[in-house]
């Protein structure tokens, strides 16, 4: 069989590895089995964790900075961005409100204001331009947070600041703009990861409330709270990706920043579409294939950059949600290691290992390019119990 141009271009696995980290890992593994192959690393983000080091590693000339900014508990984070040669700072949400920063979720309490203060020393350092990841969010604050860091003011009936968090939502009467800083000369662009409005039950509480440690009384409070908030301003909480990072999508709305779609963006960005042009095959993955993958998140992008350009898929992913209709070869790490918590506490080993897999597959089915229809997919999908199998024998023997 001829040598293979494999593109391996991951997500994030949040909260366990980083894209670039799961994308050497796999090939690593790739490699293993199939050393002659070419290997394309590509690593790419949403607009959640792993967005700055997406733009860094495709930008050269970017420069690193830091902040510090009150987390989404208040504790002081040291929040990272970028300012890139052209003048435009990125900016990560995840970096400076992210559930990851929480010892304990507060669904409630957590704000956003850690990621308008990373704004603000952008537009302090000069930034002609800001782009902001969304993603992996603590909070369900609408943006309240970040726009009162920007200058604007929330007020209760007797005129005072309401509280930080979804509990000030429930308390605000108005919302006094007035002190609003402006946009950058070069505007404000957002790379949302998910499409869903800020209310109602696709909105920001109803779908993830729950990951931040809602119970189902708390989502219809949180969600009438996201309601009240914007019936103050006039932006349509029926905009696609208003409900993006607990509704923080909206609230950016509300400064007057344009959403975008952030896998497609950074996909362009690493001049994806060009590879595959050239490639006999691409692994992509993210932490958990579900329901939500199809929303603009990675995997589907680049399934559909590779289904214009012909190319198979395979997808290594955490964990895979029961009854996630996929149309790719696809391996959990968690069913390769044994359980979620082993996969999770070693997610480069298990990643290597999936690469080998599927080099092995490979291998042993002779796929390049041919599996067009649903059917053919979902066999060789099946064969990977048959490849694992292989893949063992052949680590015993050596």
């Amino acid at each position: 069989m001829p040598n293979l141009r494999v593109v391996v271009a991951p997500d994030s696995f949040k909260g366990s590895a980083g894209a670039a980290a799961i994308a050497s890992a796999v090939a690593r593994g790739w490699l293993r089995v199939s050393p002659d192959d070419v290997l394309i690393k590509a690593p790419l983000a949403d607009g959640g964790e792993g967005t700055l080091d997406a733009f860094e590693a495709a930008v050269p000339g970017s420069v690193r900075r830091e902040t510090d900014v009150p987390g989404p508990d208040d504790r002081i984070v040291r929040a990272p961005w970028l300012l890139l040669p052209d003048g435009t700072a990125v900016v990560e949400l995840a970096a400076a409100s992210g559930l990851v920063l929480l010892e304990a979720p507060r669904p409630y309490d957590a704000h956003t204001r850690g990621l308008g203060r990373v704004i603000v020393s952008a537009l302090d350092a000069g930034a002609t331009r800001v782009v902001i990841g969304l993603g992996g969010s603590a909070s369900t604050d609408g943006g309240a947070g970040l726009l009162v860091e920007l200058g604007a003011r929330l007020l209760d009936s007797v005129g005072d600041a309401v509280p930080d968090g979804a509990h000030g939502l429930t308390a605000a009467v108005r919302i006094d703009l007035s002190g609003l800083r402006a946009l950058p000369p070069r505007g404000v662009t957002v790379l949302a990861d998910v499409r869903n409005p800020l209310v109602g039950p696709r909105g920001a509480a109803a779908v993830y409330g729950p990951q931040k440690g809602a119970t189902s009384d708390d989502v219809l409070a949180l969600d009438e709270g996201l309601r009240r908030f914007a019936q103050l301003v006039d932006v349509d909480p029926e905009t696609p990706g208003a409900g993006a990072a607990g509704g923080t999508g909206f609230g950016l709305l509300v400064w007057g920043a344009a959403l975008v779609p952030g896998a497609e963006v950074v996909a362009d960005l690493v001049d994806l579409p060009s590879l595959m042009t050239r490639a006999d095959v691409v692994v992509t993955g993210e932490g958990r294939l579900d329901e939500q993958t199809a929303e603009g998140k990675v995997v589907s992008v680049v399934a559909s950059i590779a289904g214009r350009a012909d190319v198979p898929v395979l997808v290594v992913a955490g964990s895979i949600a029961d009854g996630v209709a996929d149309q790719s070869v696809s391996i959990a790490l968690s069913e390769l290691a044994g359980g979620a918590e082993e996969s999770i506490a070693h997610p480069e080993l298990w990643a290597e290992r999936a690469g080998a897999a599927l080099a092995v597959h490979m291998i042993t089915r002779g796929v390049r390019g041919e599996l067009s229809s649903e059917a053919e997919r979902g066999e060789a999908a099946g064969g990977l119990v048959d490849d694992l199998d292989s893949l063992a024998e052949r680590e015993a023997d050596e």
